[in-house]
């Protein structure tokens, strides 16, 4: 997997992209971390678990992937690829660099 390229977003373009309704953000943290906080409209999609079959349809959004720091969703990313998914890109950063900008979370 190691030739499958994933872009890096930054946290600012990924809340734009949720604001305009262009971005689907895939969390792929574990179910404990996603019900401690996320990203309001988030969806989701723990990498212990994950099946690239089973992601949500992005309905003409793009897809992209988040975890805590950015290291799980370049996994998630590349694992989705291998499955012959155009899913390249996740938030480089995760949900902390998201915080760090200032971004509000929800709690689960």
């Amino acid at each position: 997997m190691s030739d499958l390229a994933v872009e890096d977003l930054t946290v600012e373009q990924v809340k734009a992209g949720l604001e305009d309704g262009t971005i689907l953000l895939v969390d792929v943290r574990e179910p404990n971390e996603l019900a401690a906080e996320g990203i309001p409209g988030a969806v989701g999609f723990p990498l212990s678990m994950f099946d690239p079959s089973a992601l949500p349809d992005p309905a003409g959004k793009r897809l992209v992937f988040s975890c805590r720091s950015g290291r799980r969703s370049v996994i998630a990313s590349k694992a989705a690829q291998a499955a012959g998914l155009p899913y390249g890109a996740h938030m480089a950063g995760g949900i902390l660099a998201w915080k760090a900008a200032g971004f509000d979370t929800e709690s689960g």
